[in-house]
């Protein structure tokens, strides 16, 4: 059975091994829907600002947004209404390559006509929800999302350096193939960035995990991170990657990431870990 690359990082109360198969904690890996963390805690710090209010409608800053009910709130917590995939985005092998900003643009007037449920009745996971929401942020903010996060999440972290929409490629980690020729990953820097396309060193991922959720460094977390029972956690899938990120309220916590294998392994790998220090 072939290795899957992995790095394990973990408080002192988890008994995980901290490395295997030679991935590097200080090399950029794919984060996949932990990007969405980001965006999340973004959005919180503006409120917090005053730069908007969570409850105001999305046609507010996204001015081309016919009547819908959706509030940056709804987009932030999953009950928009809008569909898990943008549109047409689920036939392709890179599914998300021809979902560019202008794709987006195109779409934010039929976001009326494109909601698969009401606003605020129910939850349901949205990819294209967190992109209109990024969408919405770097309008209100005036400026790209990737220095809107950088600004006002990652810098007041100390962690803008571990993170990157396009890391270097010297320092770039993807899943290999035959003869280890590196897989091709799929294209998520463009409208789809908000919701998962971003890029971190595994050592700056555990670190947002721990500054966030363990030391509470930007307050109260964002309603992004999902929850069961005591544990904040989230994950992520790409391609050719997966993430895991959770921790406790008491401090013990766990971030995994593979290089290959598949994201349910990740999940369950991360489960084990946390049911055995909880038993502890």
């Amino acid at each position: 059975m072939r290795t899957v690359p992995m790095c394990i990082l973990s408080s002192p109360g988890i008994q995980a091994s901290r490395t295997v198969g030679g991935h590097d904690p200080d090399a950029f890996v794919e984060i996949g829907s932990l990007t969405k963390v980001l965006t999340g805690t973004a959005a919180m710090r503006l409120a917090a600002e005053g730069t908007l209010a969570l409850d105001d409608p999305l046609e507010r800053w996204l001015t081309r947004t016919p009547p819908t009910g959706i509030t940056l709130r709804h987009l932030l917590d999953h009950t928009s209404g809008l569909p898990r995939l943008p549109p047409g985005t689920a036939r392709f092998r890179d599914p998300y390559r021809s979902f560019t900003e202008h794709a987006l643009d195109g779409l934010i007037p039929r976001l009326d006509v494109l909601l698969v449920g009401e606003p605020g009745r129910s939850q349901e996971y949205s990819n294209f929800g967190y992109a209109v929401l990024g969408a919405a942020l770097a309008a209100a903010d005036r400026q790209p999302y990737e220095q809107l996060v950088r600004e006002r999440v990652l810098s007041p972290l100390g962690l803008a350096d571990h993170f990157a929409a396009h890391p270097p490629p010297d320092r770039a980690l993807r899943a290999t193939g035959f003869l280890r020729r590196s897989r091709r990953t799929w294209t998520l820097d463009g409208a789809i960035l908000p919701a998962g396309g971003m890029w971190a060193t595994s050592a700056g991922a555990a670190a947002l995990l721990t500054r966030l959720i363990v030391d509470r460094v930007l307050g109260d977390p964002a309603p992004t991170w999902q929850r069961a029972g005591k544990l904040l956690w989230h994950n992520g899938g790409t391609r050719h990657a997966s993430t895991f990120a959770g921790a406790f309220p008491g401090g013990e916590w766990i971030f995994i990431h593979r290089l290959g294998g598949s994201a349910d392994r990740t999940d369950q790998l991360a489960a084990s870990y946390l049911k055995a220090v909880r038993r502890s």
